[in-house]
């Protein structure tokens, strides 16, 4: 690869965008506690457990909870009613005497009188053919759903529940384990799929589907899930109906809401003053399916409980971090609904932003999810404001390869002609705390490009005073120890380091401490929306995007958004399958860093 001077830059010109589904408190916890209680132990996150006084008699039982869904304070104790919530956040429920003390595991909520009804809002999209209901059967497959569970598709089309089945039943595989009754359990969970066809805006089509959800719930405490799989602009009226017709009486109502959560600060603070007025913010679940990757998960089990990582995690031992997305198709179709929040929106703002502040958070108090939140929110607020010459956009261009003729982004039919959407970005950011002062945060993403990759990259910076620079010649890059997490595909992560190649002379080779999860681990691996739903379904917020960090992810890239359409700036055009805009090596030299990805010492592993 060419080497690019830090003091060359590209042209300015082609720089290149309180309603009734509300309970109290306590009737949250009550029913957080029975779904605990019905959902099988190996899926269960929530513990019971007993505590014996000092004398050996009196007995008490506690509920640990986690999420903070039932919105405790952590005072002594909140009241003297047989439930008291001590200091610690547990719940403390007085037992009878010895003599009435018939079983310790008898602590129970009967899970007869408990159900989930999932309901699937836009259940003929793509998403939720593709990923959704495949996702609930997994969860199904593995236990992990309740066992008095309902699962109702909600759309526009006129369809049966046997038409529902046939196309649900087309997208549904076997993979997990094939030795297991797959077949049978898929015939299973079709039983509990029903469909209903309605309206987005209608609050009689809502009453419909709650007459329908009560006959299954059969008198027992309703819990409900929403999942919003239909366009942004219609969120709004379908959380209205939804809340006003079809929330639940006696248990918790929760929706999942997918991203894109506006478009910049002032549509995404609209869209959720809109919704905070029939939902609780505890009651929201903004989705970003990047967050339930395994490796994405990882990210802080990697660091916090590795003693060779925590004290390395800093400025003065990370020369740079990278946030590299890559996708080896173009828009293929979706170019009307691409077209309208181009790459840094559908890409950068949420999924690498998310990374970014998982990966660069300081330790929290708990693995709670208040607390790991809080975190991210102070990294967010951190940050220095993202300026244009920062920036790098680019835009695929048609291109032949092999007697193949690859379009460009403005051949599809849905793209508008002359559109300066980007397809490709790379920015530079900064956080200016104490630990990663100085420390260049480099993300890139882009379609139609040579590869298929998600990945982070962690420089480290190069030993002082090393004494085998001789050995290594003037390239310091190829000695850099470089750690890498590869969230997609064939997930990995492996270390870059120096070595002695075998022999009676002294040649050094870079080589590769390789962790690939398929050698290591035979186990199939979650898709994201698994962990997602099982979380949403169990109330763990962790995975979630609480109000204020979206807010601040925005106010990051909303100026650079408004700058780049304000100017029409155009964009660089790359060939379709090339490496992307050739600027985007001159952002990254101009911070004295060359991107990971295109190392010509890069190894497979």
């Amino acid at each position: 690869m060419a080497t690019f001077s830090p003091s060359t830059h590209c042209p300015s010109s082609s720089a290149y965008s309180n309603s009734s589904s509300v309970m109290n408190g306590s009737n949250r916890l009550q029913q957080r506690i029975a779904l605990s209680s019905i959902l099988p132990k190996r899926c269960r996150s929530r513990k019971l457990s007993l505590q014996q006084s000092s004398n050996g008699v009196s007995l008490s039982k506690a509920v640990h909870v986690q999420d903070g869904a039932t919105n405790m304070k952590t005072s002594p104790v909140e009241n003297d009613g047989p439930v008291k919530i001590l200091k610690d956040g547990i719940l403390s429920v007085p037992v009878p005497p010895p003599e009435e003390v018939k079983d310790i595991a008898s602590f129970d909520f009967d899970k007869d009188k408990s159900s989930v009804s999932i309901t699937v809002v836009g259940a003929s999209g793509d998403l939720a053919k593709k990923k959704i209901f495949p996702a609930l059967f997994a969860l199904f497959y593995e236990g992990c759903l309740p066992e008095h569970f309902t699962i109702y598709g909600y759309a526009r089309s006129k369809m049966s529940d046997a038409e529902l089945r046939t196309m649900v039943s087309k997208t549904l595989t076997c993979r997990i384990d094939q030795r297991e009754n797959c077949g049978e359990k898929m015939d299973h969970f079709l039983e509990r799929c029903f469909y209903h066809p309605g309206q987005y805006d209608s609050e009689e089509n809502f009453l419909e589907l709650d007459r329908k959800l009560k006959e299954h719930e059969a008198g027992r405490v309703a819990n409900r899930l929403f999942y919003l799989s239909i366009p942004p602009n219609i969120f709004v009226d379908a959380v209205k109906c939804a809340s006003s017709s079809a929330s639940s009486a006696n248990g918790w109502t929760r929706v999942i809401v997918e991203k894109p959560f506006g478009r910049d600060s002032e549509s995404s603070a609209a869209l959720t003053r809109s919704l905070k007025q029939y939902l609780d913010e505890d009651q929201i679940f903004r989705i970003d399916h990047y967050l339930g990757k395994e490796l994405v998960e990882n990210l802080s089990v990697l660091r916090f409980s590795n003693l060779i990582f925590e004290p390395l995690w800093s400025r003065q031992y990370i020369r740079n971090v990278q946030f590299i997305f890559a996708e080896d198709f173009g828009t293929e179709g979706r170019g009307g609904y691409f077209d309208n929040y181009g790459i840094i929106r559908d890409i950068m703002q949420n999924h690498l932003l998310q990374m970014l502040a998982i990966f660069a958070m300081e330790t929290p108090v708990s693995l709670d999810a208040e607390d790991i939140r809080n975190e991210k929110v102070k990294v967010l607020r951190s940050m220095r404001p993202l300026r244009l010459d920062d920036v790098v956009v680019g835009q695929y261009k048609s291109h032949t390869r092999g007697g193949v003729k690859y379009p460009a982004y403005t051949d599809d039919k849905t793209v508008p002609a002359g559109s300066l959407t980007p397809t490709f970005a790379a920015a530079a950011l900064f956080i200016d705390n104490a630990r990663w002062d100085g420390v260049p945060f480099l993300m890139k993403a882009g379609k139609a490009l040579h590869d298929r990759r998600a990945e982070i990259r962690v420089q480290f910076r190069h030993v002082p005073g090393n004494l085998y620079n001789k050995n290594i010649g003037t390239d310091l890059d190829l000695a850099t120890n470089e750690l890498v997490i590869r969230v997609q595909p064939d997930e990995a992560i492996y270390l870059k380091i120096n070595n002695k190649v075998p022999g009676l002379g002294m040649r050094l080779d870079r080589s590769n401490l390789n962790l690939l999860y398929a050698a290591r681990y035979s186990k199939e691996i979650p898709d994201a929306y698994e962990r997602l739903l099982l979380d949403a379904i169990e109330g763990e917020r962790r995975l979630f995007i609480r109000s204020d960090e979206l807010n601040a992810a925005w106010s990051l890239f909303s100026p650079v958004l408004k700058e780049l359409e304000e100017k029409k700036i155009v964009p660089e055009y790359y060939p379709y399958g090339s490496r992307g805009p050739v600027c985007s090596h001159y952002l990254a030299a101009k911070y004295k860093v060359r991107w990971g990805d295109i190392g010509s010492d890069q190894q497979q592993v």
